[in-house]
């Protein structure tokens, strides 16, 4: 069937374009972790494939009129209030190549990518403190880059010039334009082969398959109604920690056109800091692409849920409605921007929270899968280095299954491997394993964040950008709530935000992620499985005596369940219980909806 094959060659052309990249480029960022994406759109400015997410097209043709292009030409962005919500902060650079049929544009190929440095007040260009994004590098709004296959030297030199790491941002700007150009070449081979007008409709057939599938499969299995849930970005890095809003109010009438309303009012006022994102533009189709995959969880069978695809037919079935101007979701220019993903990862868990609530739990727990964490200073030859990593944490418990480890939430990125790591910059990575105890304790247990241990060779100064140090991820339907993100130098504990901390030759930094939430009464959970994960070093026995009920004994290779204490330990444990688990457990200490403080320095707002 003819669809299938332009759904295939769609999906060929878009992996081969992120491999070309992946091979080609400079920075670790790109090459290494994999920060990167590429995205195929129609001429009208729909995304086509559905594997990866990708800015979008709408800038591009806002100001360059479509029918001016020519074969050969690339067109370039970063600037965040110009992008129409589709680049999130400047050191994602976008490049966007037009596809053409006999001498029309028919589609377009695009690709971003966190590149390594891009100027601004700290290396990286993602200053935890900036009050504007003046301070965060260096903005262009859609510029055109190359020319009929001419590139444009002098904005090249202007970009090269302002970063940090001029050979790695070319190359990497190179890779990307190249390898889009070729996805070009390989799209107008498509049109070519079966003619436009029989290619088009199988991209509306595509797009209309998903429709139809999110609506049948997916939003059926919501209840009609309307629900709540908040969470929280914990500090924006300029005033002192404070909880910033994120509410999302759900109401969901199959009947109506648009099905599914997300309204974010009661979402906290704009952060001085730079925590902020600005989701408010182009009806917030951005938003709907990022946040639709939760509702795949939704699916029948976890295989189900893995051949869905998010692609533009998801857009048509969600209504955004987003406060007035000056919130964490509709900043005000230049309110800066580039901890943003404090804002846009932690609605993932809003929307699946208040999910959870209308569908009686049926979704994962929590999870707070990304950070930055990185050290920058000169090697042993006196050359600038930054080393800048992403490192991912546990995911939520399922109503199925425990949860994954290490995971990161950018699709295909991740950490950066220790045998490059420790022959490009001169320090040494003593561990790196999972953080026992560190997922929410459930019937399905949280998965495991990161432990990695770094020695420091020389003098340097270490950055973080991460959320998560003081809230845990929480467990859903009576599962527990995991453990927080912590940094530690020689015992100093770091802040989840940090531009500059000085770190000594011979120190250590300890860093340990997030573990994501359980779900289910852990008090539940089979005691032959807690001991095969006390013997897989991801519960401690404590853990497993303390949080499972579950007591053993014996050598780790060879542990045993004590039947008769274990059944004697939950029994007790149940007596101390207050009453049922709650629904939701966000950990000790933490606010419910209506008031109460977490932290005594931490307020709402």
């Amino acid at each position: 069937m003819l669809v299938e094959i332009v759904e295939g060659t769609l999906a060929s052309v878009e992996k081969e374009v992120e491999t070309a990249i992946a091979r080609t480029a400079r920075s670790p960022m790109i090459r290494d972790a994999h920060d990167f994406r590429a995205g195929i759109h129609d001429v009208r400015l729909r995304k086509l494939t559905g594997r990866s997410y990708s800015a979008l097209v709408q800038p591009i043709v806002r100001d360059f009129p479509i029918e001016e292009m020519n074969p050969g030409d690339v067109f370039f962005h970063n600037d965040v209030y110009l992008s129409e919500g589709g680049i999130g902060h400047l050191p994602d650079l976008c490049v966007t190549v037009p596809v053409f049929h006999d001498g029309a544009v028919v589609a377009f190929v695009q690709a971003f990518g966190h590149h390594d440095d891009i100027g601004g007040a700290v290396p990286g260009s993602m200053p935890s403190h900036a009050r504007s994004v003046f301070e965060e590098g260096l903005m262009v709004p859609p510029i055109k880059l190359w020319d009929r296959g001419t590139p444009n030297r002098a904005a090249l030199t202007i970009m090269t010039r302002n970063s940090r790491m001029p050979d790695s941002l070319a190359g990497d700007l190179d890779a990307e334009c190249s390898a889009c150009l070729m996805g070009a070449r390989r799209l107008g081979e498509l049109f070519d082969r079966y003619g436009r007008e029989a290619v088009e409709a199988c991209f509306d057939a595509i797009i209309s398959k998903t429709t139809e599938t999110f609506r049948r499969e997916l939003l059926a299995k919501i209840p009609e109604g309307t629900h709540v849930w908040e969470d929280y970005a914990e500090h924006d890095g300029v005033d002192e920690p404070r909880l910033h809003t994120q509410r999302i109010t759900l109401t969901v009438e199959h009947s109506a056109e648009v099905p599914l309303v997300i309204d974010f009012t009661g979402t906290s006022p704009q952060a001085k800091g730079p925590i902020n994102h600005a989701g408010d533009y182009a009806g917030g189709v951005f938003l709907k692409k990022w946040l639709a995959p939760i509702l795949r969880n939704l699916a029948d069978t976890p295989e189900r849920m893995a051949e869905l695809d998010v692609n533009e037919g998801v857009v048509p079935l969600i209504e955004m409605r987003f406060p007035e101007k000056g919130t964490l979701l509709t900043p005000i220019f230049p309110a800066p921007t580039n901890a943003r993903t404090f804002v846009i990862l932690r609605l993932l868990g809003v929307l699946a929270g208040v999910l959870a609530k209308a569908t009686g739990g049926r979704m994962p727990a929590d999870q707070e899968t990304i950070r930055y964490t990185g050290v920058y200073g000169e090697d042993a030859d006196g050359a600038p280095y930054l080393m800048r990593e992403v490192l991912g944490g546990g995911s939520g418990g399922r109503w199925y299954a425990d949860g994954e480890d290490t995971i990161h939430v950018v699709p295909d990125s991740r950490n950066i491997p220790v045998e490059f790591a420790e022959s490009r910059w001169p320090f040494r990575v003593e561990r790196l394993g999972l953080a026992a105890d560190s997922g929410g304790p459930g019937l399905y247990r949280g998965g495991l964040g990161y432990d990695k241990h770094i020695r420091m060779l020389r003098d340097a100064s270490f950055m973080s950008i991460a959320d998560r140090s003081i809230l845990s991820c929480w467990g859903v339907n009576g599962g527990r709530a995991g453990r927080p993100f912590t940094v530690e130098i020689e015992g100093r504990e770091m802040e989840g935000l940090v531009d500059d901390s000085p770190v000594r030759a011979g120190e250590v930094i300890r860093v340990r992620t997030t573990g994501g939430g359980g779900w289910g009464d852990p008090l539940e959970r089979a005691p032959e499985a807690v001991a095969a994960d006390v013997r897989d070093g991801k519960v401690s026995t404590e853990g497993a005596r303390d949080d499972y009920g579950v007591v053993l004994y014996g050598p780790r290779d060879d542990l045993r369940v004590d039947a008769e204490a274990t059944e004697i330990r939950r029994a007790g444990l149940r007596a101390l219980l207050p009453g049922e688990r709650p629904f939701f457990d966000r950990g000790p200490g933490f606010p419910s909806l209506s008031g109460g403080l977490p932290h005594a320095e931490v307020d709402i707002v």
